[in-house]
C-alpha cells in the first residue's frame, strides 16, 4: 500500500502540510545521538509540529521495546516503566485533526505493547494503567501553534513536567509528580516548586484534552478558585490528577 504524505492539495497550499515517510523518519531517528536518545529512558523529545505522529510514535516505540528488554522482570515493572517512558514524548500540532490521530496512534501502540506484556506474563490489562497512558498522552500532545506559544483558542499552550520521586535503580513502583508549565516558562527556563499547578487565569479558557471527543458529553468548566499543586502519585494512578491546596 501506497504511503500518503499528502492529504490535499488545499491542506499544502494553506498550511504547508506534508507528511514525513516512515522510511525518512527512521533514517533520521538512526543518526548518532538522536539513535541513543530513543533508547534512553527519561531522554526526552518535543515535535514542534507533529502532524499524526510519524516520528513520536516511532520514538515512543523505541522507547517501549527498550522498555521491555530492561525493565521487564514482571508485569508490575513493566507497567510502571512504559509509563515513565511515555511522560518523556511530547507534541505541538496546529491541525486538531491531526493532533487527534496522533493522539490515537501514541495510544493504539502504547496498547498493543502493553497487551504483548500482559501475554507474555500471563497477567491482565489494567484499567488504571491505561487511564493513566490516556491522560499523560493528552497532556503531551497539544493542540495549538508553536510559533505563537499559543493554543488554538488563544490560551497559553501548558506542558506537564513529569519527575519521579526518590527513584533508584532497583524500584518497581514508581511515585511521580506533576509539574505544569507554559511553553513562555519553559523558553525562559522558570523554575518552580514541584506540583504547581498554572493558576486559573493562564488556563482560561480550559485547554482541549483530545480525548474528550469520544465522550458523549464532556464538561469543559474550570472551577479552581484557589492555587493548587499536583501531589505525588504512583505513576498509574496520574490519571485522577490529585491535588491540594498550594498553601494549604
Amino acid at each position: 500500500m501506497k504511503e500518503e504524505i499528502i492529504k490535499s492539495k488545499l491542506r499544502v497550499q494553506k498550511h504547508g502540510e506534508v507528511f514525513t515517510p516512515k522510511r525518512i523518519v527512521n533514517k533520521m531517528l538512526d543518526i548518532p545521538g538522536l539513535k541513543d536518545a530513543c533508547e534512553n529512558l527519561t531522554a526526552t523529545f518535543l515535535e514542534p509540529a507533529a502532524g499524526e505522529g510519524a516520528f513520536l510514535v516511532v520514538i515512543l516505540e523505541r522507547k517501549l521495546n527498550m522498555v521491555s528488554e530492561k525493565y521487564n522482570k514482571d508485569l508490575t515493572q513493566y507497567e510502571n516503566y512504559s509509563l515513565l517512558a511515555l511522560t518523556t514524548v511530547y507534541g505541538i500540532e496546529l491541525l486538531e485533526d491531526n493532533a487527534q490521530t496522533c493522539v490515537m496512534n501514541m495510544f493504539q501502540l502504547y496498547y498493543d505493547k502493553y497487551k504483548e506484556q500482559v501475554e507474555h506474563h500471563g497477567g491482565e490489562l489494567k484499567d488504571k494503567v491505561l487511564d493513566s497512558a490516556k491522560k499523560i498522552i493528552s497532556l503531551n500532545i497539544c493542540n495549538g501553534n508553536f510559533l505563537t506559544r499559543k493554543s488554538v483558542n488563544g490560551s497559553p499552550l501548558v506542558f506537564s513536567e513529569w519527575q519521579p520521586i526518590n527513584m533508584r535503580k532497583t524500584s518497581k513502583n514508581i511515585k511521580i509528580q506533576r509539574t505544569e508549565y507554559t511553553l513562555d516558562e519553559i523558553y525562559e527556563n522558570v523554575k518552580k516548586e514541584n506540583g504547581r499547578a498554572i493558576n486559573k487565569f493562564i488556563q482560561e479558557p480550559v485547554q482541549l484534552d483530545l480525548f474528550d471527543f469520544l465522550e458523549d458529553e464532556s464538561e469543559n468548566i474550570n472551577e479552581i478558585q484557589k492555587e493548587m499543586r499536583y501531589i505525588p502519585v504512583k505513576i498509574i494512578d496520574v490519571y485522577k490528577e490529585e491535588m491540594e491546596e498550594a498553601n494549604g
